[in-house]
């Protein structure tokens, strides 16, 4: 008698916990490729996967670490990562199959525009370093391998008129090796692409005994534009972005955006689109780039079709275009 009501007492558990465990519910666990801990799409990243976790009863998500917008194009492609922040100009190359792509395009679909990239040629006073020609025969870092600033800047210096892999001397470093490197002086320049302020670049420039430099680019966009298309744009550094500028800094511009793969669930696309732009507020205390999400011209800013479930916010906003 005893041994049967063991029995049933282990039966009734089993089926207690049987009963739970059906209960409980099952959570979605996505992951949002960002970039390098230097840059704004790690940290923005981070700001948006606490977002999604908070607000979003049954998912939760995790920032990652990668080498920016190529490696995260290829992320989403292989579905090795769910949302992915990017360069336009890079996103753009995996739709159509083009460049690093070519070949074998990527089905990307675009949740929303964010902030606009900067591109900035960083160097020191005293280098001799006044324009992208200049860099004839330095030493330069274009960005680490797979990142959209890298493919950017090799676009740069070829419309310059300068050969990447013959005219300078090319390091692949990301923003902050890149920014420790200059402060030791084992590089004479680097490129980044990326929002206002990035940390790694302020952090070199509030380094005292250091003065940065940031070198114009503006005569380079239509170069650019004729050659790519209208991916990029004239932008300006305002003189106050960072520690030790005398005045603006006309630059090239290119639009970031936050993608996912033509197969990510619609209702979550939709869902995360509308909780970006209903708790900005939220993500302008982790960036302030945050603040330059908008409503405004979102279909102007990208030729890559947008994501259903983006679409019907924008719809429901009434966006013009969708």
């Amino acid at each position: 008698m005893g041994v049967l009501r063991r029995l049933c007492g282990a039966l009734l558990v089993a089926t207690l916990l049987a009963a739970g465990a059906a209960a409980a519910p099952t959570v979605r666990r996505i992951s949002i490729a960002t970039g390098g801990t230097g840059g704004v799409y790690f940290v923005l990243g981070g700001g948006l996967a606490r977002l999604i976790s908070q607000h979003i009863p049954g998912v939760q998500a995790t920032a990652e670490v990668t080498s920016a917008s190529v490696d995260n194009m290829r992320l989403i492609g292989a579905k090795r990562a769910d949302l992915a922040f990017t360069l336009n100009d890079t996103a753009y190359d995996a739709w159509r199959g083009l460049a690093d792509f070519r070949g074998t395009p990527i089905p990307v679909r675009v949740l929303a525009p964010i902030y606009d990239n900067y591109n900035h040629l960083v160097t020191l006073e005293g280098t001799g370093i006044n324009r992208v020609a200049d860099l004839r025969g330095k030493r330069v870092s274009v960005g680490s391998p797979g990142s959209g600033t890298e493919v950017t800047a090799l676009r740069i210096l070829r419309v310059a008129g300068i050969d990447p892999d013959r005219d300078i001397r090319k390091e692949r470093l990301g923003v902050a090796p890149s920014a420790d490197a200059l402060r030791d002086r084992k590089i004479d320049a680097f490129f980044w692409s990326g929002g206002l302020p990035t940390p790694a670049v302020l952090d070199l420039a509030s380094t005292p005994g250091i003065r940065a430099k940031i070198v114009p680019m503006d005569d380079l966009v239509e170069p650019l534009r004729k050659e790519f298309g209208p991916l990029y744009f004239r932008a300006v550094i305002s003189r106050v972005v960072y520690p030790g500028m005398d005045q603006p800094v006309p630059t090239i511009g290119v639009a970031n955006l936050l993608v996912v793969h033509q197969d990510f669930p619609e209702e979550l696309a939709y869902r995360i689109t509308r909780l970006i732009f209903e708790r900005k507020a939220e993500l302008e205390t982790v960036h302030a780039e945050a603040k330059n999400i908008t409503l405004l011209r979102i279909t102007g800013r990208t030729p890559i079709p947008f994501h259903p479930g983006a679409a019907r916010y924008y719809r429901e906003r009434g966006v013009p275009g969708f």
